[in-house]
């Protein structure tokens, strides 16, 4: 797996990729994996992008995701994330039924907050029922963060 770290105004990342896909994006204080192998030009090219995001530079991702399986409603969740755009919100009920169940909020934040890619995949975008932040794997605090970074 190959990684790279850096600052960034929400704390540190980690971008890990795999054969040539981004697998996974780490909050400071998340585990990144064991035994990291040195950056390519796939994590090189995401750090890249994720600068450009938080410089007001970038507001669409360009880069190869590992496969989302769409046959999973998590993967349908992911899947309709990417489709939310830059500076808008949904709420969760909102993606459940973008995912193919109305009915399933709940599992919908669920699947938000097992997104192995934040940032990219953006989880952030998704909100309670009456627009209320409401959880994020990387805190509130750091949702807020990417959402002001996204209206300005």
């Amino acid at each position: 797996m190959n990684t790279v770290s850096f600052e960034t105004p929400i704390g540190r990342l980690t971008i890990a990729a795999e054969n040539g896909f981004i697998t996974n994006i780490f909050f400071s204080g998340e585990e990144p994996p064991d035994n990291p192998i040195c950056a390519d030009e796939v994590v090189m090219s995401a750090k890249k992008q994720i600068e450009e995001y938080f410089s007001g530079k970038r507001k669409v991702f360009d880069l190869p995701l590992i496969t989302i399986d769409t046959a999973t409603f998590g993967g349908r969740v992911r899947k309709a994330m990417l489709e939310i755009p830059f500076g808008k919100t949904v709420t969760y009920g909102d993606l459940a039924a973008r995912a193919g169940n109305p009915k399933a909020a709940r599992a919908a934040g669920s699947a938000c907050n097992r997104n192995p890619i934040p940032i990219i995949i953006p989880c952030h975008r998704v909100v309670g029922k009456n627009g209320n932040l409401t959880g994020f794997r990387g805190g509130l605090d750091i949702k807020r963060k990417l959402l002001e970074v996204e209206s300005t």
